[in-house]
């Protein structure tokens, strides 16, 4: 069943909304007033990425670069190994879609203590299109030697993610989304870096689902769903793809003998393809993977392309049916 300190109005319909990316700006805030040397770095999005707030109080210890995505990885490249703690913010397809190369050589390389925050990340992002819309973040910053990559499930996540990566040395990715979703946890929900946590947890679980991101919520409506119709899960939200809890999802699937992946990005490299990769090393189970399908997202209502690009609550729940059959 649901787990202990987590939203008790998860599942009604006036679930408080808030965005993730909300959860940067009060996370920087906590961190900057706990430790003068974070400095936060932007580049021509001070708004959007929620770095203002920052800005307006730490103005000495803001910095805007401008639209220059590699030059914003290569100064906080500089500053992270000078004693400072460097946040850099853009759109996810700028930064680290743009700035890959930089941030591979000048700051994972020389392993600098840089906190990078990809922003607008996932077909959530909805009306700015495929070219905004970064469905392959995860794929690029996970195979970086020394990176660690958080995804936040939601708002509240999202500050501890951001407040645990300024406390945390060396290079940190941390993916945020634009529209607002589902707060699912609390203040009093256990966030551990590199430790995925059970939200749902059935007397007879069958099938693991693995989630991340907004879809976490709704990896849980078909969780509840499932056990509507005797079929018992466990949903484990892996806020850290990087390091991975192998441990808890092998044992999990162990236990449950099937698993379906749940991520708000390509099937091709993400979260689906970290869990797949622990499971061959560990227990080989049966995986069913939902996400963005091997394609570009388009311009659109952002819970409408949830729809169409088949990561609904139903569409997990057809997944894990599908598991099953295979097992």
């Amino acid at each position: 069943m649901l787990a202990n300190k987590l939203n008790p109005k998860i599942f009604e319909k006036d679930v408080e909304m808030k965005a993730i990316r909300d959860g940067y700006g009060d996370g920087l805030l906590i961190a900057g007033e706990a430790n003068p040397d974070i400095v936060v770095l932007c580049a021509d999005l001070t708004e959007s990425t929620r770095s203002q707030k920052f800005a307006e109080k730490f103005p000495k210890r803001f910095f805007e670069l401008g639209v220059a995505e590699q030059n914003l990885a290569a100064v906080a490249a500089g500053l992270g190994v000078s004693g400072k703690i460097p946040f850099i913010s853009s759109y996810a397809t700028f930064s680290p879609g743009r700035n890959w190369e930089q941030i591979r050589t000048t700051i994972a390389y020389n392993d600098s203590n840089v906190k990078i925050a990809g922003h607008h990340a996932g077909i959530m992002t909805g009306p700015d299109g495929a070219t905004h819309e970064a469905t392959e973040d995860v794929a690029i910053m996970r195979t970086l030697p020394n990176m660690r990559v958080f995804v936040p499930c939601d708002w509240i996540e999202a500050k501890k993610a951001t407040i645990a990566a300024a406390k945390l040395w060396g290079p940190t990715y941390i993916r945020f989304a634009r529209e607002k979703s589902p707060v699912v946890t609390t203040e009093k929900t256990p966030f551990t870096p590199g430790k995925a946590e059970i939200l749902w947890q059935s007397k007879k679980p069958q099938a693991l689902i693995v989630a991340s991101g907004v879809l976490v919520h709704n990896a849980l409506l078909a969780a509840r769903e499932l056990e509507n119709e005797k079929i018992g899960t466990v949903v484990l939200n892996l806020h850290t793809i990087k390091p991975i809890d192998e441990e808890k999802i092998a044992s999990l699937a162990q236990k449950c003998g099937a698993a379906v992946s749940v991520e708000e990005h390509q099937i091709y490299g993400g979260i689906g393809s970290a869990v797949a990769e622990v499971l061959a090393k560990n227990h080989p189970v049966p995986q069913e993977f939902i996400g963005m399908q091997d394609t570009f997202g388009e311009s659109g209502n952002p819970w409408d392309l949830v729809k169409k690009y088949g990561m609904d609550a139903k569409d997990i729940r057809h997944a894990v049916k599908k598991v099953l059959r295979r097992k």
